[in-house]
């Protein structure tokens, strides 16, 4: 996809620090957009804007907790100060804990909760009304394979994750006439900090890997492509829907 595409966009990406977060800031700041990326790691953010510049991407952190709704007012209010407004929205944040439901606490339930549900809605809350009035806007919500299929002990992030695919259905209608896209992408497998756990096990590395019709993890990078063209003019067609992104995983 050419260069320079989203020249004059601010994009604003949640766990942007790291993993997909990163690589979807830098496929969007490759192509002209000014980055915003929040996340709580205040030092791994100033590491990813200072890649951004290196690459002639203008970029800014902005470590808040986006489950908390006075941080994302605080979020609001510092990210327009420094940009004017917000005309792509990527809610990446994401926890997993991987427990049986007998040994889920309350509070870790609601803290994946908090963070991969409540987040996105606290931000689509604060940023959608930068977006409106413009005829153009981009939400992308990362939604997992897990909102359509699950594994034992994911019933917290399964949860999460189905709520945030019902939401990014019900914001593109509600959005739509505003010129505003709402489209979910569901990663399947990819070899990221989260899935740490399994990559770090070379028997469960070995099992999951064997599930993968492709043969092996997805690329970051790959993400990245997705939602670059997801924030593209060419897509201003397509909302509503989930895109899987998992080697053929649910194709199984």
């Amino acid at each position: 996809m050419a260069d320079h595409i989203l020249d004059g966009r601010v994009a604003l990406i949640t766990g942007g620090s790291r993993g997909l977060g990163r690589a979807m800031a830098l496929a969007l700041g490759h192509a002209g957009a000014k980055l915003a990326l929040v996340a709580r790691d205040p030092n791994r953010l100033d590491e990813v804007v200072r890649e951004a510049a290196g690459r002639g991407v203008v970029a800014a952190a902005f470590p808040f907790d986006v489950s908390r709704e006075d941080h994302v007012g605080a979020l609001e209010k510092a990210v327009v100060e420094r940009f004017g407004t917000v005309d792509i929205l990527i809610n990446n944040a994401g926890i997993n804990v991987r427990k049986g439901v007998t040994e889920l606490t309350l509070e870790e339930w609601n803290r994946v909760i908090g963070v991969n549900l409540t987040g996105a809605f606290l931000m689509c809350r604060a940023f959608v009304p930068h977006m409106k009035g413009s005829g153009y806007g981009r939400i992308i919500n990362m939604t997992s394979t897990m909102s359509h299929v699950s594994l034992a002990g994911r019933a917290a992030y399964s949860a999460s994750k189905a709520g945030l695919l019902g939401m990014t259905r019900a914001l593109a209608l509600e959005l739509a006439p505003e010129g505003i896209t709402v489209v979910g992408i569901s990663p399947g497998p990819f070899a990221t900090e989260m899935n740490a756990p399994l990559l770090n096990d070379p028997q469960v590395n070995q099992q999951f890997t064997s599930r993968i019709p492709v043969g092996h993890w997805g690329r970051a990078e790959d993400i990245g492509s997705l939602a670059l063209y997801l924030c593209s003019d060419a897509a201003s067609f397509l909302t509503g829907a989930d895109i899987v992104i998992d080697g053929g995983w649910m194709a199984q």
